[in-house]
């Protein structure tokens, strides 16, 4: 499947309906401990306007799925709320989007983190396998949010 890395940011959520009900159908698909379904509207709302943006598994002109990004002071990319559509799950459209965001991180000079302390253990071990490994320590992308070591972060050497 020739998925490719797609930025949803305000500009772009504002100006295509496509990408608007895409990235609205991801999240509604999510399992309900990660977004519940009522709240994915304000969800995504709150995140543009904060200026986070979106990485989404771009195919056949659809959004597939998608993890909202946060940029830390360090420039640091923290991931969270990664979902896949439900009709595309176990094909490889997450691992995929993972992988295209490993490299365009790279790209940029940036490392890409994922706070852990309430993912699910498959996700913990789907991270494992594509090549991250746990960190020693971040400042978070906030002032408000604590430090810590509970993070997993891109290993240059990994298969991401």
């Amino acid at each position: 499947m020739p998925v490719t890395l797609e930025r949803v940011d305000q500009a772009c959520w504002e100006n295509d309906e496509q990408v608007r009900l895409d990235l609205i159908r991801i999240y509604e698909d999510a399992p309900k401990e990660r977004v519940p379904a009522q709240a994915v509207l304000p969800f995504i709302e709150q995140h543009l306007k904060a200026k986070h943006f979106f990485a989404c598994a771009h195919f056949n002109d659809r959004l597939l799925g998608a993890a909202a990004i946060q940029e830390g002071q360090d420039r640091a990319w923290w991931l969270s709320e990664l979902c896949v559509r439900k009709t595309t799950r176990r094909r490889g459209v997450g691992s995929r989007l993972m992988a295209l965001l490993g490299e365009q991180a790279k790209q940029e000079g940036r490392k890409l983190r994922i706070d852990i302390s309430s993912l699910p253990l498959a996700d913990q071990v789907l991270l494992s396998k594509l090549g991250y490994r746990p960190g020693t320590s971040a400042e978070r992308p906030t002032s408000d949010q604590p430090l810590t070591s509970n993070f997993v972060e891109l290993d240059p050497q990994g298969k991401g």
